[in-house]
């Protein structure tokens, strides 16, 4: 499924469109991977905006908010950081049931390695 995320970074006057793709078709058929995947791919969108030259940074589910919204076909998942904000949707899946695998994902995602 191809899902639409809206990208605004602090300071700047546009939002952009990305598109990425997700599987499986069909959002009410998520799971706690796929969750992760699209909060993954929410992430690394602002961050190529920021940084469009540079690699792609290890994703850690922190340091950041989010809010699942009711939108008239589905709901929007919204994320936002100090260096700007990224919406997805609309999604065809249940307000309360996205609410619960994105909780879960948030608590369950293993925090990257420290260097010392």
């Amino acid at each position: 499924m191809t899902v639409e995320l809206d990208i605004w970074v602090r300071g700047t006057p546009d939002a952009r469109t990305h598109r990425v793709e997700l599987a499986p078709a069909s959002a009410g058929e998520w799971r706690e991977s796929d969750v992760h995947r699209l909060m993954s791919e929410m992430l690394l969108a602002l961050n190529r905006e920021t940084n469009p030259d540079a690699e792609p940074p290890p994703v850690a589910m922190r340091g950041f908010s989010w809010i699942v919204s009711p939108y008239e076909s589905g709901v929007v998942v919204h994320v936002e950081m100090q260096i700007g904000t990224v919406s997805a949707g609309p999604l065809a899946i249940d307000e309360a049931r996205l609410t619960a695998l994105i909780s879960r994902v948030m608590k369950n995602d293993e925090p990257a390695a420290s260097v010392h």
